[in-house]
């Protein structure tokens, strides 16, 4: 498709649609738990229908108005084998969450996914879940899907050391721990979005959290509670830098989740002298933010922040190549096992419209600021690959962007297009 190109400025206010994160877990914790749980402002895209369509399949009871989602759960114990193979769309939340959530049910379930999920390893997970008592092979005995996985209702505790920074592994992990017989420890190699163990608490668990360690003792019960999710930061991490990059620009954000795991990119854009204000909601954890266009610099985004922008990383390669300077971005090799290789697609595509952008085993180097071009470009199936480059898109004058396969942006912004379309002056 083409996409909007020439922009004169972004003006006005949205509200953002509900957090990936937190919807997939929401319908997940209300699955598991006891007794009724009702969902608002879950995330009606595909990813998250992954979820929700799955756990229909294992039995769940789940009532979907189109305004909320009422769950009504009978534990653990409730979910039953399905009468076919699971399909987990390009959602590798859904696969990998799933997978220890099913590591305690005593029966056998495959998984399977499209050509790019397909792709994307599942030993960080099930090498760990193999530990706790679970059998399962991915396809051929690799540890790609489809993957069938053998749960068992004595499942073991786990003394675990996280070899790589991840909230799906996380996730997976304190699922299985739930079920299991006897304290579960985890140590993140970083600290990483905590929605499971906010979640947890929320729905009545115990865990304690100090640092990187988490300690968990199963088998745990929980009860059914009202979800409120919250707007996603990473969908508005792209309205966010068309504010700053796109001249004559002024654009509110409402209802952006403010968990302070995943506020990271916040933290870039102050570093590279973005314009940007937070007006936090009474409860804190979620609240407006404001843009506007800005003169921007090249910073250095490493270390522990990296974990807590992951998803944000594509966008904000964007945002360097309009920035002063020489930005370096490292520590994220986790870019390479994504829905994409991100790091050489970020490269690949922002090149391709004239950036000055190299790849780097764990990153990136961008040179700005760069005045880009028209030119054709792929999202290869990747959302946030294909997000990033109409944003990008907007900057161009004069020349036409065309994008490859920009279906992969309903994954997780179904509306993506007509929202940026309402801030058009």
């Amino acid at each position: 498709m083409k996409l909007q190109t020439n922009s004169k400025g972004l003006q006005g206010t949205l509200k953002i649609l509900g957090d990936k994160s937190i919807s997939h877990r929401s319908i997940m914790f209300a699955s598991i738990a006891e007794g009724a749980s009702e969902i608002h402002n879950f995330l009606r895209a595909k990813d998250c229908l992954s979820t929700l369509n799955a756990f229909k399949a294992l039995g769940g009871k789940i009532k979907d108005t189109g305004d909320v989602i009422y769950v009504y759960g009978t534990g653990f114990q409730g979910l039953k084998k399905p009468s076919a193979p699971l399909d987990m769309g390009n959602s590798g939340t859904t696969t990998r969450l799933l997978s220890g959530i099913l590591a305690g049910c005593n029966f056998e379930v495959t998984l399977f996914g499209d050509e790019s999920l397909s792709k994307r390893p599942m030993n960080r997970v099930m090498l760990p879940l193999r530990e706790m008592g679970v059998a399962g092979h991915g396809v051929h005995d690799t540890e790609f899907l489809p993957l069938t996985i053998y749960g068992t209702k004595n499942l073991k505790p786990i003394n675990y050391q996280m070899p790589v920074a991840s909230a799906q592994v996380k996730s997976a992990l304190l699922f299985a721990a739930l079920q299991a017989q006897g304290e579960s420890v985890i140590l993140e190699k970083e600290a990483t979005r905590n929605h499971t163990e906010e979640m947890t608490q929320q729905f009545g668990g115990e865990i304690a959290v100090c640092g990187k360690e988490l300690r968990l003792t199963g088998p745990q019960m929980l009860k059914g509670q009202k979800i409120v999710v919250p707007g996603d930061i990473s969908s508005a991490a792209f309205f966010m830098v068309a504010g700053l990059i796109v001249p004559n620009s002024k654009i509110t954000l409402k209802n952006v989740g403010l968990n302070k795991t995943r506020t990271g990119i916040i933290d870039v854009i102050k570093a590279m002298g973005g314009k940007i204000t937070i007006a936090p909601y009474k409860d804190q954890r979620t609240g407006n933010i404001t843009v506007e266009t800005s003169e921007l610099k090249a910073t250095a985004v490493g270390g522990e922040i990296t974990p807590q922008l992951i998803d944000e990383l594509p966008i904000i390669a964007l945002l360097a190549t309009q920035a002063q300077g020489v930005t370096v971005i490292k520590d994220a090799e986790e870019l390479k096992v994504k829905e994409t290789n991100r790091i050489d697609a970020v490269t690949c595509e922002l090149q391709k419209l004239g950036a000055d952008i190299t790849p780097t085993d764990d990153g990136l180097v961008i040179r700005g600021k760069t005045k880009l071009h028209g030119g054709k470009v792929t999202s290869a199936g990747d959302h946030r690959i294909g997000m990033m480059l109409q944003t990008a898109a907007l900057l161009v004058q004069g020349g036409q962007v065309e994008l490859e396969r920009s279906e992969a942006i309903n994954i997780s912004f179904p509306t993506f297009f007509e929202s940026l379309a309402k801030l058009e002056v």
